[in-house]
């Protein structure tokens, strides 16, 4: 993944040919070109990119990767303050923990309301087979994080134990 550092590389060679292609528009008037409306046009297309790699070369990527955690997928959000992702069946309690923390880093954003108590809760939820052709949707875990604060220490964790006992023994 391309750094802030490497936006700043692109930025600076976008911009050194917008003013050449700039020089170029500026010579089509000056000769009288055909092509100079387009040149114009092609400068400021350039120009437009170089504002957005700029703009992408100041702004911080940051993706922490939770080590243990699983893939999951998202199958519910408000927007606000409640998520709901899916998990495998095959998932255990430290990869269940593991995947709680790497959702609540994932989704955590300043711009989520957060109602009353300002804290984004993301259950984790298995699907699970009781008989042929019954599904029936459980709630393993969920976690509640703060959504003042980037780094919150302070993340309570709710593991459901009897309910991972439920899930199919897949150590065979």
């Amino acid at each position: 993944m391309p750094t802030t550092t490497d936006f700043l590389t692109y930025t600076q060679w976008i911009g050194i040919l917008t003013l050449v292609f700039g020089v170029l528009s500026l010579l089509g008037f000056i000769f009288k070109w055909g092509i100079r409306f387009r040149l114009v046009g092609i400068t400021g297309f350039m120009g437009v990119l170089t504002g957005g790699l700029f703009a992408l070369s100041i702004v911080p990527f940051s993706r922490t990767v939770i080590p243990g955690a699983v893939h999951f997928t998202l199958v519910y959000d408000n927007g606000g303050n409640q998520a709901v992702i899916a998990l495998p069946t095959t998932i255990n309690e430290s990869q269940l923990e593991a995947s709680l923390r790497q959702a609540a880093s994932d989704f955590f954003s300043y711009g989520r309301l957060g109602g009353e108590n300002n804290q984004l809760t993301i259950r984790a939820r298995t699907v699970i087979h009781p008989e042929p052709g019954v599904s029936k949707p459980l709630v393993v875990g969920k976690i509640s994080r703060s959504l003042a604060e980037r780094d919150d220490e302070q993340m309570t964790i709710n593991i459901y134990k009897e309910r991972l006992a439920q899930l199919p023994d897949t150590s065979t």
